[in-house]
């Protein structure tokens, strides 16, 4: 009796849905790139929202709440490139190792993620296929090519985090996060300091350590200057806010490298 032909189970992606990144700007004259991993909210229909109702999913768990749009007005700003991830961190986390139990969490905060429970070895291969690593890919391409061409190059992660973090308010208004940069950190601080009224984190409300990739990946490892740049969300969650902290960004970034942006 003929065995029946293996039948191949539906892309994660279907064709009609967004590509896993987005790219603005890929060719912008300034020294610095911009990542923003946490961008979007968005799930592959295939995975039926992760069994997470739309309350959920749209809280900060799913995306960091304005950060795109904050990354966008810089990019514009600076005239910089801008690399973005198109899918919900909930799916993969761009900003975390292969082997860190985040990477696609079955609990955020005290949340659980009813999709992302047991998942077998393949659906984790699919989504590291379909939405990690092309994006990865992209920035890796992106920094080889400026390096290839001599440019010095700064990476920047934008983000933003939560006003109240399991109970527990913070009470910066944006935190730098950093490991080997050290100087550039500190000269972006210093900038941010001098601008009226603010509190700003020096690797608070937390540390980048192994829970990271952008920094340790595409910055250290390559010895470039890599940080994160971290708004708490409430302040960049209205078009003024965006508006008022590109602003503040764009010039606190510039006096941080000098001319060289």
């Amino acid at each position: 009796m003929p065995t029946q032909p293996d039948i191949a189970p539906p892309p994660l992606l279907d064709l009609d849905e967004p590509p896993p990144y987005g790219v603005l700007n890929p060719d912008g004259a300034s020294d610095v790139l911009l990542l923003c991993e946490h961008a979007l909210p968005r799930i592959p229909r295939r995975l039926a929202h992760l069994g997470l109702p739309k309350s959920e999913r749209m809280r900060h768990i799913g995306w960091d709440i304005g950060a795109l749009a904050l990354a966008r007005d810089l990019s514009a700003r600076l005239d910089a490139a801008l690399f973005h991830t198109g899918y919900s961190r909930l799916v993969v986390d761009c900003n975390r190792p292969l082997d860190n139990p985040s990477l696609m969490p079955e609990i955020s905060e005290t949340t659980a993620i009813p999709g992302n429970r047991g998942l077998a070895a393949t659906d984790r291969a699919e989504r590291l296929e379909t939405l990690f690593h092309p994006f990865q890919s992209a920035v890796s391409r992106r920094l080889d090519l400026r390096s290839a061409a001599g440019k010095p190059t700064f990476v920047v992660g934008v983000h933003s985090y939560t006003p109240v973090y399991k109970g527990l308010p913070r009470p910066w208004h944006a935190g730098i996060f950093y490991a080997g940069a050290t100087e550039f950190a500190g000269r972006l601080i210093g900038a941010l300091a001098q601008e009226s009224g603010l509190v700003i984190g020096d690797n608070e409300p937390y540390r980048i350590d192994h829970d990271d990739y952008t920094v340790p990946v595409h910055g250290d490892a390559r010895g470039l200057p890599a940080l994160l740049i971290e708004v708490r969300h409430d302040l960049i969650s209205t078009a003024q806010g965006v508006a008022d902290w590109a602003e503040r960004l764009e010039r606190c970034l510039r006096l941080s490298m000098g001319a060289q942006t």
